[in-house]
């Protein structure tokens, strides 16, 4: 199947300009919205030419000792 005959499947639904649903997502846990946000994450890393996988913490660890009086 060919991406044409893959969109030709998928459902449509119309609606008048301020008639739209409200977007509500009370009933979807944290996990859900998480994986509906990350390809949008990946997609924007990606626009902005950075590789999308990498995390940007701090992987070294540091101790600070401070001398008191």
């Amino acid at each position: 199947m060919d991406e044409r005959e893959r969109r030709s499947t998928w459902p449509v639904r119309r609606f008048r300009l301020g008639e739209e649903p409200a977007d509500d997502l009370t009933g979807t846990t944290p996990e859900q919205r998480i994986q509906m946000m990350w390809p949008l994450a990946v997609a924007a890393w990606t626009f902005k030419g950075e590789p999308p996988g990498e995390s940007r913490l701090q992987r070294h660890v540091v101790r600070v000792v401070r001398r008191g009086g």
